[in-house]
């Protein structure tokens, strides 16, 4: 059991769209095309209860990374302050999980998913493939974060809305900007705007620095974009279907 949480893993490494990797995406979809029955089937205690269970899951696995990473003896202010994007989703989601406020589900919905989904499709797991526990954790946390937006967007029926679309882009860029000084102040590399990540991205296919971080707010735009789209031709939808005033 212990060679499961060793630093030096023997194991082999993690691989891109192996059958696990495939795997632990098709689980994670699944449970969340089971919102849709649970927007049906369940009460407010049914509700209540998977939200708490959610937000323990996402505190269990978050503090134990940082326990582990302690007795590595890898924990540094460079690496394991809570600044990437989805350390920051991680804690807003537990919020919103807990308290239910729309206002960070705004952020969650855009910067949570997106962010998260990107963390899924090319995780930062390296040589810990599974059953290490560091593979676990990297989908058991961000696939949390998806699950707790998607749950609110499914069985709550929260909504973003254009004003969302426009604070969330707004105050990413003025975040961004904030962790740009941070990064230069201690040496880190959060958000991954110092320099490319040394495992495989989808920054990759962008241009060196620093001129990806420029094509970063275009790809983010898109990505935000077309995760409000579906919100937006419903919203046409609806008032075309409208009658009209006379």
């Amino acid at each position: 059991m212990e060679q499961y949480f060793t630093i030096n893993y023997s194991g082999a490494p993690f691989a891109l769209f192996d059958s696990k990797h495939l795997a632990a995406l098709g689980l994670i979809a699944l449970i969340g095309l089971s919102f849709i029955a649970a927007r049906k089937l369940w009460g407010e205690e049914a509700k209540r209860n998977f939200r708490y269970f959610l937000a323990g899951w996402l505190v269990f696995w978050e503090i134990s990374w940082h326990i582990l990473n302690l007795v590595w003896g890898t924990w540094t202010i460079q690496t394991m302050l809570p600044f990437h994007l989805c350390s920051v989703t991680v804690w807003l989601s537990v919020y919103l999980l807990i308290n239910k406020t729309y206002s960070v589900f705004e952020v969650t919905y855009f910067l949570g998913i997106g962010g998260a989904l990107q963390a899924l499709i090319t995780p930062d797991a390296g040589a810990y493939g599974f059953p290490h526990y560091r593979a676990f954790q990297t989908f058991a946390s961000h696939g949390g974060i998806v699950l707790a937006s998607l749950y609110f967007a499914v069985v709550e029926g929260y909504r973003p809305t254009l004003k969302s679309f426009k604070r969330v882009v707004l105050w990413t860029n003025v975040y961004m900007v904030c962790v740009f000084f941070l990064n230069l102040a201690i040496g880190s590399n959060y958000l991954f705007i110092a320099y490319k990540p040394p495992f495989p991205t989808l920054l990759d296919v962008l241009a060196p620095w620093p001129w990806y971080i420029l094509e970063l707010e275009f790809v983010a735009f898109a990505i935000l974009g077309a995760m409000y789209l579906p919100y937006l031709i419903m919203d046409l939808q609806r008032a075309r279907s409208q009658p009209v005033q006379t």
